[in-house]
């Protein structure tokens, strides 16, 4: 059984317009379905407005969808009970893009991986404070960090908390909706590379939400192409990506550009295809 089953999903906005006040409606998302397993991750490739965190949001139950279900170990988190999506809710967690406004800014470090904790674990005072060390160090910071407000960090140092927060409970599952674009490059190979690691030691799954074809393919095991609003390319393999004939996926290779020696190899096989 896979960990997430997306099926059939197709969701839409109500409009209006100004003129003549008729209800419209906008299909973001149209006929959706992949699935992810254990310890995998697939990442979500696609331009501005494709459709990708609308799809991130409908899976973490944020914003159900007109159609369609989402089974995550089986269960359908739109219908399931309240036991269930409490689970539901502990094992499926996320990172957004902006660190800053993911986080409460009157919260210390401390206190904000704390919240999942209170809310699931029932740890004393000391426990509770080792179990943040722990995350805090897991993640590259330390316990001198523990008392600093989301101000007195870095864009990476904070995304490095939210990354701290989101695997506190042990989840399954995280998605990731775009949380290294808003990073420099140096921080994004960091953050990254932290990801990857966390990957392999927890036994994690991910759903990578990005339009950049560089950290998708650095992080993920197969590769998914939105675009408005359809998955027009799913791949068993990220390499397959670079041998695709598809038009949208030929002009997202073509952008490709190699800033870092680190990916000359993929601008290479891009200019081979």
């Amino acid at each position: 059984m896979s960990l997430l089953k997306v099926n059939d999903i197709t969701h839409s906005y109500g409009s209006r317009s100004f003129f003549n006040w008729k209800d419209r409606s906008k299909k973001v998302l149209s006929g959706i379905s992949f699935s992810i397993e254990e310890g995998t991750c697939l990442g979500l490739l696609g331009t501005s407005g494709a459709g990708k965190s609308t799809l991130g949001k409908v899976i973490l139950g944020l914003e159900r969808p007109q159609k369609g279900q989402i089974l995550f170990q089986g269960h359908d988190i739109y219908t399931a009970d309240k036991h269930t999506r409490q689970k539901i809710r502990r094992d499926l967690q996320a990172v957004f893009q902006d660190s800053y406004s993911s986080v409460n800014p009157r919260m210390t470090a401390e206190r904000i991986i704390a919240e999942p904790l209170e809310n699931y674990e029932k740890l004393t005072v000391a426990e509770q404070k080792r179990t943040i060390v722990e995350l805090l160090e897991r993640v590259g910071l330390s316990e001198e960090d523990l008392k600093k407000y989301p101000h007195q960090f870095s864009g990476g140092q904070l995304q490095r908390i939210n990354i701290a927060r989101a695997i506190s409970l042990k989840p399954k599952m995280i998605v990731l909706d775009e949380s290294v674009s808003s990073l420099d490059m140096v921080n994004q190979t960091l953050i990254l590379e932290l990801l990857r690691e966390l990957k392999e030691d927890f036994g994690l799954s991910y759903f990578f939400i990005t339009h950049d074809i560089k950290a998708a393919y650095s992080i993920s095991d197969t590769l998914g192409v939105l675009e408005k609003g359809e998955l027009v390319e799913l791949y068993d393999s990220k390499n397959q990506f670079f041998t695709s004939e598809h038009p949208v996926v030929k002009k997202m290779r073509g952008s490709i550009l190699a800033e870092h020696p680190r990916f000359r190899s993929i601008r290479t096989r891009v200019s081979h295809t």
